[in-house]
């Protein structure tokens, strides 16, 4: 497999994402190389020197007013390691671990880190062997970097900590031997380079984030199929109404909803009936869905700067200046992330809004709970609860974790940021709203079943018939657990997605 070439200045949010997924090997440009380097030999210049150099030469923290001996400095890397592996609950999942080591080793392939080479080349080799350090979830404040978790993901590094290594957990060292790797021993320097930045939280957002971004055309189809069986109208996608207001999301929504009804014999069947305008749920699915989307489209701009940033500190300059900063700091991830939680958790709380006017019969004209013999069955009465209880569940992730701040290091990390918090939490509510869209999806097929033999849009048509493969109509009450699962699934795999731009082109 052609590996993923790494300069620390070009990295995409879809090539990272497509690198872990498919297992893509990583490898340095010769640039990159050189610039790394270069960048260590400014380090060993100053040890030789015997300058004073935070975290090269000090303690750290509020303990970088101790300058440490130079027959200690080395010893001073791998304690920084040790004590700061303090995380504490479940571990990342594998694939947010490998997201962090691929962002890690973007970052200092950018040359500004003061880490050795060979330091470099055996934190690729961990990527593209397939071992994974275990790294727990919680300890990070997001201010000197993700201290907490990269510390655990860097001990594998000196053979230490632990990992997993094709499907078992074991000790780091274990690891590293069975996968071929020999351990590093810590140059000056290195422990603090490893451990400063922000890419835990980085990683965090970029995987949501790309599921986010799939998720938003997802609700646009179960939005357009609820439209259709609730006999609503396609005049407020019209392109005049959204450009006079023109939002890029909005007009991309607009623009998604008529592809998806497109053809649709149940829209045009009741073109000349008395309703004036629909529900907001449906009437404002372009204002709504396409806040969504702009909000998207600010978080990946973000994520993808952050990306391709140097966030360790200190700083290695090519002239040989060792500058102490902030770069490390994650308040700009942990306002996108809360902004990214928020629009996401907005998605869900319209989904529902339609999912309850489907259920409604005296809002719907269909059966109630879209069931017939109500009474006897319960039909899709639940369903909608579990909607509305992921929609209140996210209510609560929703609220910002960047606000909060708490001084750590006998307060000389006075701010933080709080960002990983805020990446986690919007991780949870992306998996609600996947569940949401799927209940929406579920309810939008069974109603189709029952009220009309009209056919309904390009796009509409493509996703039912899907939902149709996998699940079958309820003709009486049975487990909806099952049928949320497997569509939750087919949402996961693109398989509803991918059936309906088939025939609508991209979704925007």
């Amino acid at each position: 497999m052609e590996p993923l070439q790494l300069d620390g200045n070009n990295l995409t949010l879809e090539q990272a994402v497509r690198a872990v997924k498919n297992n893509t090997p990583l490898s340095l440009t010769a640039e990159a190389r050189d610039r790394v380097n270069h960048s260590r030999e400014q380090i060993d210049t100053a040890v030789r020197e015997r300058r004073v150099v935070y975290g090269v030469t000090t303690g750290f923290g509020a303990l970088s007013n101790v300058v440490i001996p130079p027959e200690d400095a080395r010893a001073l890397q791998n304690n920084v390691l040790r004590s700061h592996a303090a995380g504490v609950g479940p571990p990342f999942e594998d694939e947010v671990v490998r997201m962090t080591t691929l962002l890690m080793v973007n970052s200092m392939s950018k040359g500004y880190s003061g880490i050795c080479l060979s330091t470099l080349e055996t934190l690729i080799a961990l990527f593209n062997k397939g071992v994974v350090p275990v790294v727990p979830a919680q300890g990070s404040v997001g201010a000197s970097g993700d201290l907490a978790p990269m510390a655990h993901l860097s001990l594998v590094l000196i053979g230490r900590g632990r990992a997993r290594y094709q499907g078992e957990e074991m000790e780091g060292a274990e690891a590293l031997k069975r996968a071929g790797i020999e351990p590093v021993t810590l140059a000056e320097g290195e422990g603090l380079a490893l451990i400063n930045g922000t890419q835990v939280m980085t990683a965090l957002g970029a995987l949501t984030l790309c599921r986010g971004l799939r998720l938003a055309k997802v609700l646009d189809i179960a939005a357009a199929m609820s439209l259709e069986v609730l006999l609503g109208t396609n005049t407020q996608f019209h392109k005049r109404i959204h450009h006079i207001r023109p939002h890029p999301g909005q007009i991309d929504t607009a623009s998604n909803m008529r592809k998806i009804t497109d053809g649709s014999e149940i829209i045009s069947s009741h073109k000349d009936c008395d309703r004036v305008q629909d529900a907001y749920s449906l009437r404002c699915v372009p204002q709504v869905h396409g806040a969504t989307r702009d909000t998207l489209a600010h978080v990946r701009r973000v994520l993808e700067t952050e990306m391709n940033s140097a966030t360790e500190n200190p700083l290695v300059f090519e002239n040989g200046q060792v500058l102490s900063g902030g770069n490390f700091h994650g308040q700009p991830v942990a306002l996108a992330m809360d902004f990214m939680t928020i629009a996401l958790a907005e998605l869900a709380n319209i989904s529902e809004r339609r999912i309850e006017r489907m259920v409604n019969p005296n809002l719907s004209g269909l059966p109630s709970f879209l069931i017939e013999g109500g009474g006897l069955h319960s039909g899709f009465m639940i369903a909608q609860y579990t909607a509305a209880a992921l929609v209140s569940e996210n209510k609560a992730w929703a609220h910002p974790a960047s606000v909060d701040s708490i001084p750590t290091s006998a307060n000389k990390e006075d701010h933080v940021s709080m960002g990983t918090i805020g990446a986690r939490k919007a991780r949870h509510v992306v998996e609600n709203l996947k569940y949401v869209a799927a209940i929406e999806l579920l309810c939008g097929a069974q109603a189709m079943d029952l009220f009309t033999n009209l056919k309904p849009g390009q796009g509409t048509l493509a996703a039912y018939q899907v939902l149709r493969n996998f699940v079958s109509h309820m003709d009486a009450d049975r487990e909806l657990n099952p049928d949320i699962e497997t569509v939750a699934r087919l949402i996961d795999n693109d398989d509803i997605l991918g059936a309906v731009e088939k025939v609508t082109g991209p979704l925007l």
